[in-house]
């Protein structure tokens, strides 16, 4: 297991050079960013964001080119293009059309986090597209592709895929693609399970696989035909290997051993510790209390 884990370090490390590296020699997306004046200062902050972001994720879908311009909307609470949305929804994009649809008041929402990330994740959707030529791949595909490109695998995720995996159901990834019209809480499961198998493709194909499956897709195959080529193995096959490792070990390990869970674990125990001092505080004071009940009062005479 420490091998394992070994590899995916190296794996990572690999992997963060890879995209840095090669934003620094292909050409950014052009974004033409569109707002109301209500969201006037969310547009100058879009506008300030790092390009070169979306360059890497340009190499890892496998694009040597941005193609036309991509238009980003910001859309305020109320306008059409929030109301297509569901109300929790905090964007979306039309691959094939090259647009993309913000709404800042939703940023946080899980997966995103930040403004920034929202962009990243709504733009790659654009560049899956136009890596597959746009020929349709499934949902799960898209969402955790995206998602490898557009941020890291933080606690939150790590933390979702647990939860998900407690009860040891293994869904099948052609199903995921149905919880994505579900609500929020399926929308979410959607996103970590899609999030942690694309990943876990990415240490074990190589940073290339996405874009060999998607070169493929381009060329005519089906998504089905093009994963067995570029994986060596049927997508039935890379499920069944992907829970099977998801056992107690994995899971649990890089969970509890994360900086974040010590912290955590130190905080709850200060205020254990804590709560347990204002106890023996409070029964200290009753004590006393009782003991100058039973003491009489001293009876001086001034006459």
């Amino acid at each position: 297991m420490l091998n394992m884990g070994l590899c995916r370090t190296v794996c990572s490390v690999i992997f963060a050079l890879f995209l840095a590296g090669s934003a620094l020699a292909t050409e950014c997306p052009e974004l033409r960013i569109e707002a109301p004046d209500s969201l006037a200062l969310a547009a100058a902050r879009v506008r300030s964001f790092d390009r070169t972001r979306l360059v890497s994720a340009m190499r890892l879908v496998g694009l040597e080119a941005p193609g036309p311009p991509i238009r980003v909307i910001l859309a305020p609470e109320g306008s059409d293009a929030a109301r297509t949305a569901p109300e929790w929804a905090t964007g979306y994009a039309y691959g094939q059309a090259g647009i993309v649809v913000m709404i800042p008041s939703r940023t946080y929402a899980y997966p995103y986090g930040s403004l920034e990330a929202l962009l990243h994740h709504e733009v790659a959707h654009v560049l899956i597209a136009r890596a597959a030529g746009g020929h349709p791949v499934p949902r799960w595909f898209n969402e955790g592709l995206a998602m490898a490109a557009a941020r890291t695998w933080d606690f939150e995720d790590r933390t979702r895929l647990v939860l998900e995996l407690l009860p040891g159901v293994r869904v099948n990834f052609m199903e995921v693609d149905s919880l994505f019209e579900q609500g929020q809480g399926q929308v979410n499961r959607a996103y970590a399970l899609s999030g942690a198998f694309v990943r876990d493709l990415l240490q074990r194909q190589g940073i290339d696989f996405p874009a060999r499956v998607l070169s493929l897709v381009r060329q005519g195959a089906s998504f089905e035909g093009a994963f067995s080529r570029a994986a060596g193995m049927s997508l039935k096959v890379a499920e069944a290997s992907f829970f099977r490792r998801q056992n107690i070990w994995n899971r649990w390990v890089p969970f509890l051993t994360s900086s974040l869970t010590l912290w955590m674990g130190i905080t709850l125990l200060a205020l254990y510790a804590v709560k347990k001092r204002r106890q023996k505080d409070a029964r200290k004071k009753k004590d006393w209390e009782a003991e100058e009940e039973t003491i009489d009062p001293p009876n001086f005479d001034i006459n």
